[in-house]
């Protein structure tokens, strides 16, 4: 006979002799607990109610409880198991006696269904109980196992709807920042607007850098009155590590995201997150900025190409003096005055051609440092630039170009300043002929301006170039026959003799000849061409012709 629960707990014991209503308050009792455990969300709760609603009807109770593979206790004290053991365990089987010492009588009952766990309901008795007690423990755990494999669904939903949850939570803040990097974009707000709402979005201190580490933009608080730059080798090597990663990477207390052009770093994003706090929000967050960071560099590079590009046409026609019309129409359009006096200079590489990207670089950077202009032009094998300034600090300027080059093996020439653009050609032609002739005199001189060539410059604007050259073979033409036949530099060392004061030294040391072998060729210029070079007058002749021989071959080389 199966006594029903009572409201309050307990088992009804059977009092009467009615085995029918006994099964059927049994029954009721059955259903009403199977409700309960539908109810129930959590395990535990669940094998608490049938651990305890085994009492209930009739004379057993639980001993233990089998689920997933782990024994659940659920009874004290607990009867040593008796049996094949599983891992250090028992292992019951569905419907059938179970050994449990001092048990008299144990019965496994499954607890499992179609998609739930799978389990064992182990309950035991003094003695055998009748069918109908059997019956109800055996529907007991059948309901024990639908309740179980409904609570696993449900957790199982919650699960997936707290996931699904924080997708579109996440998805929510993702178009959020989406939104406003657009934004940021659309309104070309540029560096300062990026660094802006990164800072927004995440509330962490953000700024950008360079590729060499300088600072371009911040916002948020904290910025350091001067913004530390990293050793290059640790620049170079964030870098690597950040290109290899394609994400962002953790640099002590910064967060750091690499914007690439073309296979190279160009900028960076920085988070500054000194407890290490950020997210994935934060994440995404900075690589989203990256992205229009990246796209914020190209528009910057495509707009200065593009101005480098106008300002070289612009150059080219001024020194050239093609179209007067069309350079003012470009100046105006690149904001450029020029009202301004304003200097031709040249730049040309090496001897060995430098690459003239390089070198146009380097005078790019140069003139900006020393102030010198904005307006240059690449050619072939030189530098064009307009200088807006009377006076420069030329030697400096070069300085900076040949620090650049790692080379000093460049040279400038400057020509004179003019007043107004139709005259910046004859700027340009002085800026050359000054070149011609620093390469002519040679020397250790690396600047040629043409308002200090003296009487190069006279000997260089004479309309009458036959007389000349004429002055030039009356006063050297017999060393420059000897040196035609015999391979020699009799005029070249006269001319540098006569430029260093008659000081022996110093001419030795400019023609990098002993000074022995300066006497001997002194002394073969007395003999060849007659000439007394003690005489005042006959020296500053001979000077004067020299100059003029070099001033012809550096007319002859245009």
């Amino acid at each position: 006979m199966v006594p029903p629960v009572r409201p309050g707990g307990g088992a009804i014991r059977p009092g009467g002799n009615d085995p029918v209503r006994e099964q059927l308050s049994a029954l009721r009792s059955l259903l009403v607990l199977s409700m309960l455990m539908t109810r129930q969300n959590d395990e535990a709760g669940i094998l608490h109610l049938v651990a305890n609603a085994v009492e209930s009807f009739g004379h057993c109770v639980t001993e233990r409880i089998l689920l997933d593979g782990r024994w659940t206790e659920v009874r004290l004290p607990h009867h040593e198991l008796s049996g094949p053991a599983l891992n250090g365990s028992v292992l019951p089987q569905e419907g059938a006696r179970f050994g449990l010492r001092g048990v008299p009588w144990a019965w496994a009952y499954s607890l499992s269904s179609p998609r739930g766990p799978a389990g064992f309901l182990v309950v035991g008795a003094d003695q055998e109980p009748a069918e109908t007690e059997r019956f109800l423990l055996q529907v007991l755990a059948q309901q024990a196992g639908v309740a179980l494999a409904n609570a696993r669904l449900h957790a199982r939903e919650r699960e997936q709807a707290e996931k699904l949850r924080a997708s579109n939570l996440a998805l929510q803040r993702t178009m959020e920042i989406h939104d406003r990097l657009t934004q940021v974009a659309l309104a070309g707000e540029g560096q300062d607007g990026i660094a802006q709402a990164v800072y927004d979005l995440t509330g962490y201190p953000a700024a950008i850098e360079d590729r060499f580490g300088n600072l371009r933009a911040w916002a948020g608080p904290g910025r350091p009155a001067r913004y530390p730059k990293d050793p290059p080798e640790h620049r170079d090597s964030l870098l690597r590590r950040a290109l290899k990663t394609a994400a962002p990477v953790r640099d002590g207390e910064r967060l750091v995201s690499v914007a690439v052009l073309g296979g190279n770093a160009m900028g960076a994003l920085v988070l500054h997150d000194p407890d290490g706090t950020a997210v994935e929000t934060e994440r995404v967050a900075i690589e989203h900025a990256t992205t229009v960071l990246a796209m914020e560099l190209a528009r910057l590079q495509t707009v200065a190409e593009a101005e480098t590009r106008l300002r070289s046409n612009l150059v080219i026609e001024l020194v050239e003096g093609t179209d007067g019309a069309q350079a003012l129409s470009r100046a105006q359009a690149l904001g450029y005055d020029l009202g301004r006096p304003h200097r031709v200079v040249l730049v040309e590489g090496g001897r060995s051609g430098d690459d003239v990207d390089a070198l146009f670089r380097a005078v790019r950077r140069a003139a900006r440092e020393k102030r010198v202009g904005s307006l240059l032009a690449a050619r072939l094998r030189d530098v064009v630039v307009l200088a807006d300034t009377a006076e420069a600090p030329w030697a400096k300027f070069w300085a900076v170009v040949a620090g650049e080059l790692h080379s000093a093996d460049c040279r400038i020439g400057v020509g004179g300043s003019r007043g107004s653009m139709e005259e910046f050609p004859h700027s340009y032609q002085e800026a050359q002929l000054a070149l011609r002739i620093q390469r002519a005199v040679g020397g250790r001189g690396h600047v040629t301006l043409f308002d200090d060539l003296g009487v190069y410059q006279v000997l260089a604007t004479a309309h009458n170039s036959a007389s000349l050259e004429r002055f030039v073979r009356e006063w050297l033409g017999t060393l420059m026959d000897y040196d035609s036949t015999h391979g020699s530099q009799l005029v070249m060392t006269l001319s540098q003799y006569l430029d260093c004061g008659g000081n022996y030294d110093a001419t030795a040391r400019a023609l990098s000849v002993h000074r022995s072998t300066l006497k001997y060729r002194l002394r073969r210029i007395r003999e060849v061409s007659g000439h007394d070079l003690g005489v005042p007058d006959t020296q500053f002749n001979l000077q004067v012709a020299a100059r003029a021989w070099r001033t012809v071959q550096a007319l002859r080389g245009a």
